[in-house]
């Protein structure tokens, strides 16, 4: 179950890693990574993946810019005071050719937009001044034919633990800015006129507006993910502090953000003050790294515990199978005495944790212990429930975890089983071996694998419910160790989330 859990909280590190990472501005004490409970890395391969998605947030910028009216005047031998105005400013026809990015050991994603070309629509409205008055008189459309380079510089900084963008080291170059007048392609003296006039002035506009909206556009999209990761990590009154832990960092090959990985249930939070976490843990081969601290994992067990959703019934052809795996006459006989005859689909089997599970993480896999309760009954025919079998077990079972075909994956390696409580209907003084020995044997070779497989199929519909199956997750391996665990895979970005919201918000 624990081993599900950081699968779940993976899929956060996924949504985080759209956010560029950098220096933070909040205080963590003098002792690096000590409350770190869970970290992300995003090498430099998923960070080339990520900006291919870059192109639709600039064309989302430059097409949501307001452009504020543009007027002035100047004076022309021969004609006296001109006066101009730009209205009704609208980008018409964007393309970008290409998107480079870099990390750059002074805490910044540095991308570079080559060749960004919009043709650039609205009135102008102009007119001569005299000594005396002003008169403007002729109205005509206009089109200005643009060829931009664009650099961003993206920082974070931090706010009350949480990560906040900053785009607004952004610099225009212009190639090109030809203004039409009406239409006309060709050179004349009006629009050379106009273009002399407005050239300076608009590049200024339109590099602080474009600039500005992506820098809000950047704001949005980070609330936007964060909101996401937020209701990932929460469930009902269970909810994981994403908050940061620690300074971000970003050096040439990867960017890596700390975050604290407590577990909140009903006010109440878990305390992590000695982290094992040290950047070395973790390689750069991989396009992204999740590492989680065995006291997160260890704390969403007990969080589950205690909001009472370690409890599987079983019922009908699940109980028949539990019971019936194996067909021999002592089974038979085993499975007469305690059902008495009775269908399986006349009784119920119920197993619960009476106890929190310990967690441990261990190079073999993540093992867990706990005291099990199962109770057998049967359900005659408007009578009361009798409960035919109860047995109290100390289990330990060490389980591995895949992630395949979308789906969590959670295996019994090794298993034991103590009996603790034996009542049963059909052996009063519990001294049948037959029984103890077959509902022992039971419960290693089905039991504990039927309740792993049903833990496993539950929780990867409550992610995929928060939308892990929207993303392609591509050759996922855990690596256990003492303490903590290391999920690393290769990713493809699902395009239609990001367009959605931009779609929705712009």
């Amino acid at each position: 179950m624990c081993r599900a859990g950081q699968m779940m909280l993976g899929t956060f590190s996924i949504l985080l890693v759209l956010v560029h990472a950098a220096a933070a501005a909040c205080d963590f004490g003098p002792f690096p990574y000590r409350a770190t409970g869970i970290v992300c890395r995003m090498t430099k391969p998923a960070a080339l993946l990520l900006n291919k998605e870059t192109a639709q947030v600039i064309q989302a910028a430059f097409r949501n810019a307001k452009f504020p009216n543009i007027t002035g005047e100047r004076s022309v031998r021969l004609l006296g005071r001109v006066a101009y105005g730009l209205t009704n400013i609208q980008v018409n026809d964007l393309s970008i050719e290409r998107s480079e990015v870099e990390l750059k050991e002074d805490n910044a994603i540095h991308i570079a937009i080559k060749n960004v070309t919009a043709l650039f629509k609205g009135t102008l409205t102009y007119g001569y001044a005299g000594a005396w008055f002003l008169q403007l008189f002729h109205s005509v459309d206009f089109e200005i034919e643009s060829s931009i380079d664009l650099q961003l510089s993206i920082k974070l900084t931090c706010q009350k633990d949480q990560v906040v963008p900053d785009a607004s080291d952004c610099y225009l170059t212009f190639h090109k800015l030809t203004l039409h007048l009406q239409g006309d392609k060709q050179p004349g003296w009006l629009k050379q006129l106009f273009m002399d006039f407005i050239s300076f002035t608009l590049k200024l506009v339109l590099k602080r507006e474009v600039c500005k909206e992506i820098n809000a556009v950047s704001q949005m999209l980070t609330n936007f993910i964060l909101d996401l990761a937020a209701n990932f990590v929460r469930d009902r009154d269970i909810i994981v502090d994403i908050s940061l832990a620690s300074d971000p960092v970003i050096k040439a090959s990867y960017i890596e953000s700390y975050h604290k990985g407590l577990v909140l249930y009903r006010n109440n939070s878990s305390v992590l003050s000695d982290s094992v976490f040290i950047p070395s843990l973790l390689t750069k081969s991989r396009m992204l790294y999740f590492w989680f601290s065995e006291h997160s994992l260890s704390s969403l067990a007990s969080a589950a515990f205690s909001d009472g959703r370690l409890v599987l019934n079983l019922t009908g052809e699940k109980l028949q199978e539990l019971f019936e795996m194996e067909d021999t006459e002592a089974q038979r006989k085993a499975v007469q005495m305690v059902f008495q005859g009775t269908s399986y689909n006349d009784s119920v089997a119920k197993v619960w944790s009476l106890t929190q599970p310990q967690i441990s993480l261990q190079p073999e896999g993540t093992v867990m212990r706990s005291l099990v309760a199962v109770e057998v009954s049967i359900l005659p025919a408007e009578e009361e429930p009798l409960v035919a079998l109860y047995m109290e077990k100390e289990i330990t079972v060490t389980i591995q975890a895949t992630y395949e075909e979308k789906k969590l994956i959670l295996q019994p390696m090794d298993s034991s089983i103590e009996i603790k409580v034996f009542k049963c209907t059909a052996d009063p003084s519990g001294k049948d071996p037959s029984i103890q020995s077959f509902l022992q044997n039971m419960i290693l070779v089905a039991g504990i694998p039927e309740v792993t497989s049903s833990i496993g199929s539950a929780l990867t519909s409550l992610m995929n419910s928060k939308g892990l199956d929207l993303f392609d997750i591509i050759n996922p391996e855990i690596i256990i160790r003492k303490g903590y665990v290391i999920v690393q895979l290769d990713f493809g970005f699902p395009s239609h989330l990001l367009l959605n919201f931009l779609e929705k918000s712009l």
